[in-house]
């Protein structure tokens, strides 16, 4: 098999990849942190973490804090396997391993 074969589409969007890396070091991190952290706007981290979500690869969390809705995500484990093997792949593709 090809090691371009285990690069995967869903993180080839730096929004996409940035809220996977975060959520690889980070057990959750809610809405408003992603959105400072990654430099996006509320439809563009919006749309970005949903496509995440429909591949499984992280799970949301809706709360409220005192009266105000919060949203946050982790990393499933379908999440965090298909991640590593990205980032392996890309490592290889690189010949850094």
């Amino acid at each position: 098999m090809s090691i371009i074969n285990n690069i995967n589409k869903a993180f080839d969007h730096r929004v996409r990849l940035g809220i996977m890396s975060v959520l690889m070091v980070n057990e959750s991190a809610d809405f408003k942190e992603l959105k400072e952290l990654l430099d996006a706007t509320d439809g563009n981290l919006a749309s970005h973490a949903k496509a995440l979500e429909k591949e499984e690869y992280i799970a949301v969390q809706k709360s409220f804090i005192g009266r105000k809705p919060n949203t946050s995500y982790s990393a499933t484990r379908k999440g965090k396997n298909a991640f590593k093997k990205h980032i392996e792949a890309l490592e290889k593709l690189l010949g850094n391993t």
